[in-house]
């Protein structure tokens, strides 16, 4: 949150409670009561010319904190109203 702060982005949408496995590392997320940790997910819609700079300021992050298992996803968003 605080890199999205920091970068202007204002616009997002959080998912909290989010099950899943990473596929590099880590162990399963699935809120059970053998794997009792969960995920968490965010979502943003930002202009083009400020990809690379977040992309930049999430891989230092992640490199900072590997445990997180933090991943960025980039997608074209062809039209929004």
């Amino acid at each position: 949150m605080t890199i999205l702060d920091k970068s202007n982005i204002r616009g997002y949408t959080s998912f909290e409670d989010v099950r899943g496995r990473g596929s590099r590392t880590g162990v399963p997320h699935f809120g059970s009561h053998a794997w009792p940790t969960m995920n968490g997910a965010i979502v943003t819609i930002i202009e083009e010319e400020k990809v690379d700079s977040l992309l930049e300021k999430l891989q230092t992050l992640d490199k900072q904190t590997e445990a997180l298992g933090l991943r960025a996803f980039v997608w074209n968003i062809e039209k929004m109203i």
